[in-house]
């Protein structure tokens, strides 16, 4: 039941849903390539297919004249993958010549589009608006309004300068943003983003909470979330764990590294003997499943405190509107159903959503796809 979720699992299952619309429409526009299904185009045209994450921390700001990494980063006030971006097609990255030092630290860098990036900026800049749009025939415009007017509530009265999308997971799966030094490129950000995208508001709140969450905590958000919160005592299988959790196999891998160096979980052969493995809670992992528990609800506490009782209630009322967890009945998930030639569609639909975004450096997919 969608009530007895925590405020961010509701808004996680939300954005995650938009973004996968958006990632679908971009796939269906954008001759591209991955490993599932090859080229859709000429090779020397095809960037690698990769997510709504490396449009919100990287394509939107690139220009004809290029820009310097450190400006880029400044503008996304987050870092995005330089390396993965330039290898999968999108960009050029490289000393400036007019720079007379020998060696220039990579941040003062110029970055370009390549054509393969300039058409793909040219595609991502309305999609976010036309997956709104498709909301507001879905849910109605009504729905949709106070959606936006009540995440905008919220966002007005947080204090970090956030970026307008969830920054790629660090270390331990952590929500990591880079420092930040006064820049004249951050004078620009206004003029050049303009109005703030709905999936950017849900990001921001999400991001808000994942960083107080996270301050001077063992575990990360998204993988108490994700995974230690759909584990038990008796155990679930290896291979089950990406359909309970929403989030892909290699996210599920990289947490379950992370758990086990903790000791919070095991991996044991299934009691019947048969091939794979279950995934067990230890002691441990019993108590930092509850004590993750109880701090998401004390932030949540905190929350109504700071912000006042209505403003939560009213999001979290206009997001059960939206998020119905029985996927056979979810208008959400009825606008999941991608292209017949979409990478998504040769892979088994999910049953349930994230209940925190996994944006990993593997092209910045929200379930870590």
């Amino acid at each position: 039941m969608t009530g007895s979720l925590p405020l961010t699992a509701l808004l996680s299952q939300a954005f995650v849903a938009f973004t996968i619309e958006c990632d679908n429409e971009f796939e269906r526009q954008m001759p591209h390539r991955t490993a599932r299904d090859g080229w859709t185009g000429p090779r020397r045209e095809m960037p690698w297919l990769t997510s709504m994450v490396m449009w919100f921390t990287c394509l939107r700001f690139l220009t004809n004249e290029g820009r310097s990494v450190q400006d880029i980063e400044h503008l996304a006030r987050t870092s995005t993958n330089w390396n993965g971006m330039e290898r999968w097609g999108y960009i050029d990255v490289g000393p400036d010549p007019a720079d007379p030092r020998p060696r220039p630290p990579r941040k003062d860098w110029i970055v370009r589009a390549t054509p393969a990036g300039r058409r793909a900026k040219t595609i991502w800049r309305p999609i976010s608006d036309e997956i709104e749009d498709r909301w507001r025939d879905r849910f109605g415009s009504p729905q949709i309004d106070q959606l936006r007017g009540r995440l905008l509530t919220v966002v007005s009265r947080l204090d970090a300068d956030l970026p307008d999308c969830l920054p790629i997971l660090g270390y331990g799966l952590f929500s990591r943003l880079p420092e930040r030094r006064p820049s004249p490129a951050h004078d620009q950000a206004v003029g050049e983003i303009g109005p703030v995208a709905l999936p950017s508001l849900m990001a921001q709140v999400l991001l808000s909470v994942a960083l107080e969450f996270e301050d001077q905590w063992p575990i990360s958000l998204a993988t108490s979330s994700d995974v230690l919160g759909v584990l038990d005592g008796d155990g679930r299988r290896l291979r089950d764990l990406p359909r309970r959790s929403g989030v892909s196999k290699e996210a599920i891998a990289m947490a379950l590294g992370v758990l086990t160096k903790a000791g919070l979980v095991k991996l044991e052969s299934t009691p019947s003997g048969s091939p794979g493995k279950v995934v067990r809670l230890t002691e441990a992992g019993k108590v930092a499943h509850l004590a993750n528990t109880a701090r998401l609800a004390d932030i949540e506490a905190a929350w109504r405190d700071r912000f006042g009782s209505d403003a939560i209630d009213s999001l979290r009322t206009s997001l059960e509107g939206i998020v119905e967890p029985d996927a056979e009945r979810s208008a959400l998930f009825r606008g999941l159903v991608p292209d017949p030639d979409g990478w998504r569609a040769s892979v088994p639909a999910p049953a349930r959503l994230p209940h925190f975004p996994m944006v990993l450096h593997r092209g910045g997919y929200p379930d870590g796809s």
